[in-house]
């Protein structure tokens, strides 16, 4: 479980006995639903990170709402392929690293909370970006973005961290979007409307 769930979990378990023990079923009954769920939602799962070369690992776990080409200027200022994943309250909301590599730079952008599938919270939501360079100078950007219930990124990797590809490096909680700016060059295996896992599911490969 990740550790950002606990200031959930543990006020919610005490909620559940004390109403437990004065008798209060409904509002235990209630507790220990609220406790499952923010347990289900917190869940970290062992992924088995593809041990491969020049391969793009998808950075969260949801649902691939966009995929294709565009100009990326804020950051790389350049062309580049965006995939975008959208993760519901369902999906496991830990984000990893797509490639190994140095994190170069990173920027908080404060912003709006539009739902987080729909193509204009890219530009407008609340949001991280991340820019990281592999062993052979390719740059990828990877930016995280609130949605419409989430309301907190968090991130742990900075700016001269090295990190390995399928590493955790922070969450969005309740709902929310990763989009990913490939290089040109990377041949995208994955399709609109594919559920991948993050760590695990296969994005791409750089050539």
């Amino acid at each position: 479980m990740a550790k950002e769930g606990l200031p959930f979990l543990i006020p919610m378990m005490i909620f559940t006995i004390f109403s437990g023990i004065l008798g209060w079923t409904v509002w235990m009954s209630l507790g220990i639903l609220l406790v499952l769920f923010i347990a289900y939602f917190f869940r970290n799962p062992r992924r088995e990170i593809p041990d491969l070369q020049n391969v793009i690992l998808s950075p969260a776990d949801g649902r691939i709402v966009h995929v294709g080409e565009c100009e990326e200027n804020r950051f790389l200022k350049k062309k580049t392929i965006k995939v975008s994943i959208f993760m519901s309250l369902f999906d496991v909301h830990l984000n990893r690293a797509p490639v190994s590599g140095r994190v170069l730079d990173r920027n908080y952008i404060p912003g709006r909370f539009f739902a987080a599938n729909v193509e204009k919270s890219s530009l407008l939501n609340e949001q991280n970006a991340m820019i990281l360079e592999t062993e052979d100078r390719t740059k990828i950007l990877l930016i995280q973005i609130a949605g419409f219930i989430a309301r907190r990124i968090v991130c742990y990797a900075k700016a001269g961290d090295l990190l390995r590809k399928g590493e955790i490096i922070g969450l969005i909680r309740f709902g929310s979007r990763v989009d990913l700016y490939l290089p040109p060059e990377v041949k995208p295996i994955i399709r609109i409307g594919q559920h991948v896992k993050g760590g695990e599911s296969i994005i791409g490969y750089r050539a």
